[in-house]
């Protein structure tokens, strides 16, 4: 990772690459938002928010003033809606993101196992709202990827077994942090790539789980928009 850049805009980065162009895609609230400014030129997706849009844009140009109708994706961010894009109903929407109707959604998370468990939703004694729709994009979206940092304040997250309750079982495809990508195949995870200036040694260090190396081990490309 250079230093001019941050985890998370690394993360995002890698993350761009994974989309293809016409993909109807969830991003998760926080960091996955980040992965729609970084996407590859010709790539051009549908994005559905859980509160009813599909096809949403950007945060719009001008602040509308409190009091005027507005649209807020589903974080309570203004936003947009692209030309084509569509609204419905909440129960319509969590419809399509159960139904297997989106190619991918990219979701935070707070621990990854080994075999693709994934806990993103709460930690045990803090108040939070709920867990929104993550359940059911991580069981209904037909790739799962994982943003989140590879260790939190030292603390590792990528574990052989998630301590805090799972939003779901098996369910993750692509992990990507800071230092590496994972894929899960079958309940194995494999390490295929690795940031620039990561070896392969510190990612072994600050990581419980067990891993197998690829083959075809390479160090990491991210998306090149805006650099």
């Amino acid at each position: 990772m250079t230093q001019e850049m941050s985890a998370k805009e690394l993360i995002a980065r890698r993350i761009a690459l994974e989309l293809q162009d016409g993909d109807a895609v969830n991003l998760g609230i926080g960091l996955p938002t980040l992965v729609a400014n970084y996407l590859p030129l010709g790539v051009n997706l549908l994005l559905q928010s859980e509160n009813g849009f599909l096809g949403i844009g950007p945060v719009p140009a001008e602040i509308i003033p409190v009091g005027q109708p507005r649209m807020v994706n589903a974080g309570g961010n203004p936003c947009t809606i692209l030309p084509g894009g569509s609204t419905f109903d909440v129960s319509t929407s969590f419809a399509l993101m159960r139904g297997g109707h989106l190619d991918a959604c990219v979701l935070g998370g707070l621990q990854v196992a080994e075999n693709g468990d994934l806990a993103n939703w709460m930690v045990p004694g803090k108040n939070v709202p709920g867990m929104g729709g993550a359940m059911d994009l991580a069981v209904g979206a037909k790739k799962v990827i994982v943003a989140m940092e590879h260790t939190n304040n030292g603390e590792k997250k990528i574990l052989k077994k998630c301590t805090l309750p799972l939003t779901a079982k098996g369910k993750v495809a692509v992990l990507v942090t800071e230092k590496a990508l994972f894929r899960f195949y079958d309940g194995n995870m494999v390490l295929e790539e690795y940031a620039p200036g990561v070896s392969v040694d510190e990612i072994r260090a600050e990581t419980e789980a067990a891993f197998t190396v690829s083959d075809n081990l390479k160090e990491m490309v991210i998306s090149q928009v805006g650099l």
